[in-house]
C-alpha cells in the first residue's frame, strides 16, 4: 500500500469513527397482556425489530385492560403518551371522544404511504373499530368472541353425547342438571364475564337491541333497552338454577375460568381466547360449541360480536414516529404472521387471507374449537343489533349491570327489578358521558 493510499484509508477510518450511526427511533407499545399472551407481544416486537434497522419497538405491560387505558390517558395528559396503546373493545367510545389524543389508523396509513385496504380485514372485527363510513380508527389486534367450552369426559360420564353439545338454552339447562347429578355438585354450568355473556352477546345472538342507535355505534345519545321480556327470562332462569347449583356464578371478569380447567364446572361460557389456557391446563378432553339460544326468539341465532382489544395510535408524535407505527401495523397484518398468531393463541385472525390460509391448511380439522368463534361471527350478516356496541363509561357501566345481576342471584330482587335498575342507572351514566363529550 502506498503512502497516499494509507493516508486515504486512515482518513476514511477516522471519518467513519467520527460519523455517528443513525439512531433508531424507539416506539413505545403499552399493553395489558400477561403470561403466554405477553410472550406473543414480546416475540412480535423482537421479530419486527430484527426485520428492519430504523425502528425499535419497546413493549411494556401496564396492568389489566382498565389499568392500561387509564395509564394511557394519564400519560397523554402529561405529554408522555406511548406511540401505541392497547385498549379493550369497551374502551372504544372513550378513545373516540378524546379529541386530539389519537390519530386514526386510516389517516396514519395514508400519511405514511403504507399499503392499507380495510376490505382485506374481517368486517365483523373491523366494524367494531370503524366509523359509519367504514374508516378504521384503530388496528384490531387480539379479537375473540364468546363460545361454550365443555368437558367431553364429563359429558360421557353423565350419559350425554360429547359430539352433540346442547344448541339451545333449554337443552343446556337439561344437560347441566344431568352433569350436576353425575358428580358436579357445585356447578352444572357457569360463565365468565357475566355482562358480556348474559347481556351483550345474548342480545346480539338473538338480534335484540341492547340499546338504541345501533347499540351506540350511531351516536352517543343512545339509551339502554336490555330489560325486555327475553332478557328478563334469561336472568330469571339463572336465578332459579343458581338455587341448586345447576348454574353457579363465577364473577364479573374471567377470574373464575379455572373452575373449568380444574374440572369443577363441566360447561363454561367465556372467551374463545381461553383456548391456550385450557390446552395447557385441562386434564380432560374438551371442545367448544356455539353459544346456546332460545329457539322461540325469531331469527336466533344471529351473529356474535367480538371481545378483546385493538391498538390505538396516540397523538402528538412526529411524522417519522408515525411512519414507524404504520410499518409495525403492516408487519402485524402479514398473512403468515396473522395465521400463526391465530393458530397458537386462539385469538381470531384479523384478515380474510389469514382465515383462508388457516382453513386451507386443514388446521381446523385438528383444532375445530378455534373456528367456532369465526363461524359465530359470520353466521349471518350483522344487523343494527349485532354490529357491536359503543358506550361511554363502559367499564363503569359493566360494574353497575353486574351489581344488579348479582343482587338478583342473591335473591335480593327479581330479575325484572334488577334489569330495570341496571337500565335506569346505566342511562344516567350515558347522559353524563354525552354531556362531557359535547362540551
Amino acid at each position: 500500500m502506498t503512502g497516499l493510499t494509507r493516508k486515504a484509508a486512515c482518513l476514511a477510518a477516522a471519518l467513519a469513527l467520527a460519523t455517528p450511526a443513525m439512531a433508531q427511533t424507539e416506539l413505545q407499545w403499552w399493553h395489558a397482556m400477561t403470561g403466554a399472551n405477553n410472550d406473543v407481544i414480546v416475540k412480535l416486537a423482537d421479530e419486527f425489530n430484527a426485520s428492519q434497522k430504523d425502528y425499535r419497538v419497546a413493549p411494556s405491560y401496564k396492568g389489566g385492560y382498565a389499568d392500561t387505558l387509564n395509564a394511557g390517558i394519564a400519560a397523554f395528559r402529561a405529554g408522555s403518551a406511548p406511540h401505541v396503546l392497547q385498549v379493550f373493545e369497551v374502551g372504544t367510545a372513550t378513545m373516540m371522544s378524546a379529541r386530539g389524543a389519537v390519530k386514526p389508523v386510516y389517516q396514519l396509513m395514508a400519511d405514511a404511504g403504507e399499503p392499507f385496504d380495510p376490505k382485506t380485514y374481517l368486517p365483523a372485527i373491523t366494524g367494531y373499530y370503524s366509523t359509519a363510513k367504514g374508516e378504521m380508527l384503530s388496528m384490531p389486534f387480539n379479537s375473540s368472541s364468546t363460545v361454550m367450552w365443555y368437558n367431553k369426559d364429563a359429558f360421557k360420564k353423565a350419559g350425554l353425547n360429547p359430539d352433540q353439545p346442547p344448541k339451545t338454552w333449554p337443552d343446556l339447562f337439561d344437560a347441566a342438571k344431568k352433569l350436576k347429578a353425575s358428580g358436579h355438585a357445585t356447578c352444572g354450568f357457569s360463565n365468565a364475564w357475566v355482562t358480556w355473556v348474559n347481556l351483550e352477546q345474548l342480545s346480539a345472538w338473538h338480534n335484540v337491541p341492547l340499546a338504541t342507535k345501533a347499540n351506540g355505534l350511531d351516536g352517543f345519545d343512545t339509551e339502554l333497552k336490555f330489560n325486555t321480556p327475553m332478557h328478563v327470562r334469561h336472568i330469571q332462569n339463572l336465578v332459579d338454577l343458581q338455587k341448586d347449583k345447576t348454574y353457579d356464578y363465577s364473577g364479573r371478569t374471567n377470574s373464575g375460568e379455572g373452575r373449568f380447567t380444574s374440572g369443577e364446572c363441566p360447561i363454561m361460557l367465556t372467551s374463545s381466547a381461553f383456548y391456550a389456557n385450557i390446552k395447557a391446563n385441562a386434564k380432560f378432553d374438551f371442545a367448544a360449541a356455539p353459544m346456546p339460544y332460545y329457539p322461540d326468539v325469531q331469527g336466533a341465532p344471529q351473529n356474535s360480536i367480538i371481545g378483546g382489544a385493538s391498538l390505538w395510535v396516540m397523538g402528538g408524535k412526529s411524522p417519522a414516529e408515525y411512519k414507524g407505527v404504520a410499518k409495525l401495523f403492516a408487519f402485524l397484518s402479514d398473512t403468515d404472521r396473522q395465521a400463526r398468531i391465530h393458530q397458537q393463541s386462539g385469538y381470531l385472525p384479523i384478515t380474510r387471507a389469514a382465515y383462508d390460509k388457516t382453513k386451507e391448511s386443514g388446521f381446523y380439522k385438528q383444532a375445530p374449537a378455534i373456528e367456532v368463534p369465526l363461524l359465530e361471527l359470520t353466521n349471518k350478516e350483522p344487523t343494527e343489533n349485532s354490529r357491536g356496541l359503543r358506550f361511554g363509561n363502559m367499564v363503569q357501566l359493566r360494574d353497575v349491570w353486574a351489581e344488579e345481576i348479582e343482587g338478583a342471584l342473591a335473591g335480593q330482587k327479581s330479575a325484572k327489578e334488577a334489569l330495570d335498575a341496571a337500565v335506569t342507572r346505566g342511562n344516567q351514566m350515558l347522559r353524563q358521558f354525552e354531556r362531557s363529550v359535547s362540551r
